[in-house]
């Protein structure tokens, strides 16, 4: 292949490359996804300034002294100390600068720090199911099922449990991902900086249904639009309580949206500890061996 082939492939596939960036996390839509790219191409370059002044000397070294040219390199020394120099405080600058800029941005982009001068977050409740996710908004007794909507420049804070498997949750145009465990709350914080519809999913492989779990994150154009959306899913005659939350955690694949009206008081509060009960100190002591066993113990 000759030279100018070679950058016409190298030139096609970088503009396919960046091409199928859209829609990801190099095409952010809010200030954390926006950070976040930052971040990741500031630690690309550092990290290229050694990767690729070695390749290049690599191919270069190798053409050059190439088997059957009859130019052969036989150098009178077995130390250099401006060459060690070089080799060793180069890597360590880039490694010093990198990890400065890492824990500085690790503290900015914590997921679980609110995001400051946006105003008041709309909280939203989470619940990943197999393989489905469950929306619950406290604050406006509503929930939904694979949509999620919110109104753009308006901070939103997550709680994200999950019913049973460990999933993922993430939308990547609007920044990180953090996972969803059974018995367990975590928190994200995302802002959307422009109205639109966003792809979100599980990244993390959870069973069989794992491809079929996304859902549509809207970002509306302004308050008044989510006050609409918020009263259309009010006039759909479904309750969620903790009744009809069992049959909704059955397993199912591909799962259409669901809107529910009302939503029972506490019910996120209770999906996350449901496994509590189970493995409580009080239901441990509830059957007679192990609370003689205990008893004696004491006694001892």
């Amino acid at each position: 292949m000759s030279i100018r082939n070679l950058i016409k492939l190298l030139t096609v596939s970088s503009a396919m490359f960046f091409a199928g960036c859209s829609g990801g996390i190099l095409d952010p839509k809010g200030q954390i996804g926006a950070d976040e790219k930052q971040l990741i191409i500031i630690a690309t370059i550092l990290m290229l300034l050694v990767v690729i002044p070695v390749i290049v000397m690599t191919l270069y070294f190798a053409w050059k002294y190439r088997e059957g040219r009859g130019e052969i390199y036989a150098p009178k020394w077995a130390h250099s100390t401006k060459i060690e120099v070089a080799v060793w405080s180069i890597p360590i600058v880039i490694i010093i600068v990198l990890g400065v800029i890492t824990w500085r941005s690790t503290q900015a982009l914590d997921p679980y720090k609110p995001i400051a001068g946006k105003g008041e977050h709309l909280t939203v409740e989470v619940v990943s199911l197999n393989w489905k996710w469950l929306f619950i908004y406290p604050e406006q007794g509503i929930a939904t099922v694979n949509e999620l909507v919110f109104p753009q420049d308006t901070p939103v804070e997550f709680k994200i449990t999950s019913q049973s498997t460990m999933n993922s949750f993430f939308i990547p145009q609007l920044g990180s991902q953090i996972y969803s465990m059974a018995g367990m709350e975590t928190k994200l914080h995302l802002i959307a900086d422009e109205p639109g519809t966003y792809n979100g999913f599980s990244a993390n492989y959870s069973g069989k249904g794992f491809t079929g779990m996304k859902f549509n994150a809207i970002a509306t154009q302004n308050q008044s639009d989510f006050d609409d959306w918020v009263a259309s899913v009010k006039s759909h005659n479904k309750a969620l309580n903790s009744s009809t939350y069992q049959t909704l955690s059955q397993e199912s694949q591909n799962n259409p949206v669901e809107y529910f009206s009302t939503v029972e008081k506490g019910l996120f509060h209770q999906i996350v500890m449901q496994y509590m009960q189970a493995h409580g100190e009080v239901n441990y002591y509830h059957k007679p061996e192990h609370a003689a066993q205990h008893h004696q113990g004491a006694q001892e």
